[in-house]
């Protein structure tokens, strides 16, 4: 029998350090990001190892899928970009979301990562978030890492969740 390739899901578990990555800075995702952000998405889609999509939505479908939206950007371009989904309509999971974060393939390394996780999940305590949870591929060991680093735990690995590209993930 083959072994299975797993999800991992992870959550906020401590407080985390401030750090930043020097001359990049943080701010809210507006609409003109959309080609810079849909950019980033697709060089993360392409490794194979990042999302279950295949290619990236329009602006209006992903602009309805996500709540808290940052950028980070150094000089005008765009480097990076963090998001929060809902995980259930339910209005007792109203308080836990999914985070999102992509690093361009020339920022990563930098610390940009680490500054949009944490301003993400600063402001999501901030507007009443509970939960930030991820799934995260075990072959993406830097994004894995990134939230080990920014105080997120393993609570589980999940297995056969879903098809990519015909195989089990």
């Amino acid at each position: 029998r083959k072994p299975r390739t797993a999800v991992r899901d992870l959550e906020l578990g401590r407080e985390v350090d401030e750090r930043t990555a020097a001359g990049v800075t943080v701010r809210p995702l507006v609409s003109d990001d959309w080609p810079a952000v849909r950019r980033i998405y697709e060089e993360g889609i392409a490794t194979g190892n990042a999302t279950f999509e295949t290619e990236a939505p329009d602006w209006p479908t992903w602009d309805v899928g996500h709540t808290l939206r940052l950028v980070a950007e150094e000089g005008g371009e765009v480097l990076g970009w963090a998001a929060l989904s809902p995980v259930s309509e339910r209005c007792v999971y109203a308080g836990v979301a999914e985070d999102s974060i992509y690093v361009s393939a020339g920022a990563q390394g930098r610390g940009v990562g680490r500054l949009l996780l944490d301003e993400l999940v600063r402001q999501a305590d901030a507007e009443g978030i509970w939960t930030v949870q991820t799934g995260v591929f075990p072959e993406n060991e830097a994004s894995l890492g990134l939230h080990e680093r920014c105080g997120f735990r393993v609570v589980g690995i999940r297995e056969r969740l879903g098809r990519h590209n015909g195989v089990w993930r």
